[in-house]
Parts: C-alpha cells; structure tokens; sequence
C-alpha cells in the first residue's frame, strides 16, 4: 500500500445523466506515472474497496489524470461512494496505470466503437489519434442525448469531419449498425469497443473473419456467468487455513467472509486485479481477463467469479 500514488481531487464535473467526470493531480508535487491510450487506473476507497477506472484524457498530459464514473444505483458501492462522498480537494489514493485495451501503435485507421460509459478509454484513444494525424472514427451509442457524456469533448475532437457519429435512443436516430461498421472498415485496421456486453457480443461475432490481433474489446463484465455453486474446499497454502466455499458465494465472497486480504476492483473478471496462483486443483475459470492459453495452464484464477472443478483448490494466499 506505501506504494500507491497521492492524488488530490482538483475537479469534479456533471458530464450526462448519472456520469461525473474527476480530474486528479499529483498531491504530493512529484510527476504522475506517464500512461497510454485505453490505460485505467485503481482507486483504494474506504472499506477495502478498489475500483478501476479508464482514464480519459489525452496521454500526453502529464499533470493530470481525469476518469468518469456512472452512477449504478444496482452496484456494489464504488460508483455511490465517488457520486456522494468525495470533495474537490480531497486526496485519494490510486495504484500506477496499467493498460489492458492498450491502442496500437499503427498508421493503420483505428475504428472505435463505445456504448454508455465505455467511451471513457475511447474518448483517450480518439485524442491520441488525432494529436498524432492518424485515421480514426468513432461510433458512439447512448440511450438518450441525457444520458451521453463528453459529447462537448467529441464535437471539438470531430471539428466537422464527421469523424464521430452519434447513435442515441431517444432523438430519432437508427440503431447503431455495429456489423455494418465492422464491414466497412478497411481490412488493415484495428477495431476497439467497450460497452455493454450485448455490444461486445455483437461486435465479437461481426469480426470473427478479422485477424485476432487486430479486435480489441473491454468489457464490464465477463461473458460468463460467476462461479457460485460452491461446495469445493479452499485451502490457503501460505497461511494453512481451510474453507469450504457455499452455494451461492464466490471464492472472493468466501475469503472476504473470513476476513482475507485479498486485492479485488471490479469483480466480474474483466480486470485482473484478484488474480491469484493456483498451486493445486483445477480452476472452473469464468473470467475474461486470461488467455486461453493461461486458462489452459490453470496455475492462476480470477477469485472473483471462478471456481473449481476439482474437490480441492490450494491457492497461494
């Protein structure tokens, strides 16, 4: 924890409905850790909670880190601590950016494609591109004109090259075409979505004919659902202590149960913050941060909604 960055809350922002934007600074004077376009940040609130969030300014901005948050009224408490809490001037503390939806270094177009929130890492990703005067459109889906953020932002990135194009649900507009996009991109481009996970499906199938290395996505939540049907021993190898997991409750459910400090932000598997060595047994892997090929290995889990196949798993905890 001596490790985390100081960050003092100089900005808070309304953007849409339900979506507040934070704009942080060093607090301690010393330079904040450079980051690149689709890099996220992990903020340590109060009660162990830990929380990711896309960072959405330009890169090359060094002084500052700004992210947004929606509100779920249906959440696990991080969004309503950030909406109801924190004061400009406060100091939070944050890990360094990592990166998990990181744009490509290309000359080749980048297609972008957001719905809701999800075009926080894209709205750093559309500045990238066009500070650097390569090829880039974006394609963004709200349910209503209320409800879309940064659309201030946007109109200033698309200055009238209709590089942005608009989908919202309540102004008329057609449902975003999401295979059609995909098929009309150039074959050598890179194609980004974050958004909900119907989105990502859509988008997922549309380019299944494309070379992997060039979809790119981020979820909110895995595409499976959590591991809760229990029944399975967990046996702690570092400390010796042994649980059985219960129906109903996740690995990461049952060590919080019993007081285990483990390190976890978005519980759904999408982030990588929980993950943990396996030492032995074999992981019901649910989650959508691993490759297949480290899924294979099953020596590391996503505590926060897989499971075990095995009667036992020994975890290095």
């Amino acid at each position: 924890m001596n490790d985390l960055l100081k960050l003092r809350l100089r900005q808070i922002r309304l953007e849409a409905e339900d979506i507040a934007s934070y704009e942080l600074v060093s607090a301690t004077g010393q330079a904040l850790p450079a980051f690149t376009a689709g890099a996220h940040i992990d903020l340590h609130l109060p009660e162990q909670m830990v929380r990711s969030y896309s960072l959405l300014n330009d890169p090359a901005e060094t002084h500052r880190y700004v992210i947004a948050v929606q509100h779920d009224r249906e959440g696990r408490g991080g969004s309503a601590w950030m909406h109801t809490r924190p004061r400009v001037g406060d100091v939070l503390q944050a890990g360094a950016p990592s990166n998990d939806f990181a744009l490509a270094d290309t000359t080749a177009p980048a297609v972008l494609i957001a719905g809701g929130i999800g075009i926080t890492p894209l709205l750093a990703m559309a500045r990238q591109r066009q500070r650097a005067r390569r090829a880039w459109q974006l394609h963004y889906a709200a349910r209503s004109a209320r409800a879309a953020a940064f659309m201030d932002e946007l109109a200033a990135l698309d200055a009238g090259a209709q590089a942005v194009q608009l989908y919202l649900g309540d102004s008329g507009d057609a449902r975003m075409p999401l295979a059609a996009i995909v098929a009309a991109a150039p074959a050598e481009a890179h194609l980004y979505c974050c958004g909900p996970a119907r989105m990502i499906d859509a988008f997922v199938a549309a380019c299944a004919g494309r070379p992997a290395a060039q979809v790119h996505t981020e979820r909110f939540a895995a595409s499976s659902a959590a591991a809760t049907a229990g029944g399975f021993e967990l046996v702690l190898q570092r400390s010796g202590r042994r649980f059985t997991v219960p129906e109903g409750k996740t690995i990461l459910d049952t060590l919080l149960d019993h007081d285990v400090d483990v390190q976890y932000a978005c519980s759904a598997g999408v982030c990588g913050t929980c993950r943990t060595r396996v030492v032995d047994g074999t992981p019901d892997h649910r989650d959508d941060y691993l490759s297949d090929d480290e899924k294979a290995c099953n020596d590391a889990i996503m505590v926060c909604c897989s499971g075990a196949r095995s009667p036992t798993l020994v975890l290095d905890l």
